[in-house]
């Protein structure tokens, strides 16, 4: 039985600043998190929950916003505080989105940074288990796709090159950008990070498909290897741009 003497915040509770719709009106949607987005199309949390709070867990339980994407309504109706409105609400601003990156393919981003990545990747913050993804992008430094590549301990002993560059095979290109997150919150890379990256760069090197960066993600922030020199030659140099 719910204890409905607990206090709870509602988003009006919250300071402006800290508020999706404001954060939103203010900074603009690249500026918000998954959740504060997904927070906003659902307008309301319930008793005990606000709709913040219901989004983070959302994403929790459908491992991030791929798995959101691939959840049926139905499913998505059944997690408490969702409801069949909810989800198709949700199922719907989905569809947009995709029908959008389909109509315009040459709009798809370009990635010209390790910030850049991490926009589109700042989901993964609220991920439970580890999650290793890429970034794939064609001769044009366009992105093409962000598959997750494997769930669990991210480590060079269980993830496998094959693994890694099949998609990338698959959809011809010819450069890519790791990025796995760390549910502790702390990016601190590890030496098994390093050692991983390392084994990758190696491998995309004989297979044609350059590993411009690895990010390693956590709680609001993340770090990447490039940028501090971690198996990659260049510290400190510009993102490099993955059309040449």
């Amino acid at each position: 039985m719910e204890d409905t003497n607990t206090p709870w915040l509602t988003i009006k509770d919250l300071p402006a600043e800290e508020r999706p719709r404001e954060r939103l009106l203010q900074h603009g949607p690249a500026a918000l998190s998954a959740a504060e987005l997904l927070a906003i199309l659902l307008r309301t949390g319930r008793r005990g929950e606000n709709a913040l709070q219901l989004a983070h867990r959302i994403l929790q339980r459908c491992e991030g916003l791929s798995g959101l994407g691939r959840i049926p309504a139905h499913e998505l109706a059944r997690i408490p505080g969702v409801g069949l409105a909810k989800a198709t609400q949700i199922q719907a601003a989905l569809e947009l989105g995709r029908r959008v990156a389909a109509a315009a393919p040459e709009e798809h981003p370009c990635v010209r940074s390790a910030h850049e990545a991490y926009m589109l990747l700042a989901d993964m913050a609220d991920l439970e288990q580890e999650t290793l993804r890429t970034i794939l992008m064609n001769t044009r430094g366009r992105v093409v796709a962000i598959p997750t590549i494997y769930v669990g301990n991210v480590s060079t002993t269980l993830v496998r090159p094959a693994e890694v560059f099949r998609e990338a095979i698959r959809r011809n290109a010819v450069s890519l950008i790791l990025a796995h997150n760390h549910p502790s919150g702390d990016p601190t890379p590890s030496p098994e990070d390093i050692a991983l990256t390392r084994d990758l760069i190696a491998a995309g090197q004989l297979l044609g498909i350059r590993v411009l960066d690895h990010l390693i993600i956590g709680h609001g922030r993340y770090i990447s290897l490039r940028e501090r020199g971690l198996s990659f030659n260049a510290p400190s140099s510009p993102h490099p741009g993955s059309g040449t």
